[in-house]
């Protein structure tokens, strides 16, 4: 039985660092710290620039985690990732933005990272908590750098609708 070549699998799960990069989302140390896959299964396609994970899949870099039962990375032809898909039952994508900033957490059917344009996408049964703010709906997508939300009842028409629901919490003033 032949063995696929260790680098093109390493390069790949190494494209998961990109999850967590960028200044505006992750914490200083997140970049650099190392990535934690575990799954039951993983299925690596180098030519189609892909790589699946099945099975309770949990992916860590530092303050970011990304789970489900089937994760899919998805990278371009230089090797750069360009999507990160989850999906099961509820996926789930957390991340502490800053240190003086709250988690951010957020849940659906599936949640997909588009890595270039920053943006998160919850689908089916969504939901993000950022603080004490919630969103909750049928689909909601989230724009990391601008921290900008939108939601929707469903993602795509003939879904099942699910009533955009939102609880912000009040800043707290300094007492005079």
């Amino acid at each position: 039985m032949m063995r696929p070549p260790l680098a093109p699998l390493l390069a790949l799960s190494l494209a998961a660092l990109s999850l967590a990069t960028g200044p505006a989302l992750a914490l200083e140390g997140d970049a650099s710290a190392p990535i934690q896959v575990e799954a039951d299964r993983l299925d690596l396609d180098d030519r189609a620039g892909t790589a699946v994970y099945r099975g309770d899949v949990t992916i860590t870099q530092g303050s970011m985690q990304l789970t489900g039962e089937r994760v899919e990375i998805q990278r371009n032809a230089a090797g750069r990732l360009t999507r990160a898909t989850a999906t099961g039952q509820r996926a789930y994508l957390e991340q502490k933005p800053a240190p003086d900033e709250p988690l951010v957490r957020g849940w659906g059917r599936t949640v997909v990272y588009h890595v270039a344009e920053r943006r998160i996408e919850l689908i089916d049964q969504a939901e993000l908590h950022q603080g004490g703010d919630t969103f909750d709906g049928g689909y909601l997508e989230y724009f990391l750098d601008r921290r900008v939300v939108q939601a929707r009842s469903a993602a795509e028409e003939g879904d099942d609708r699910q009533r955009v629901r939102m609880t912000l919490e009040p800043e707290q003033q300094d007492a005079p």
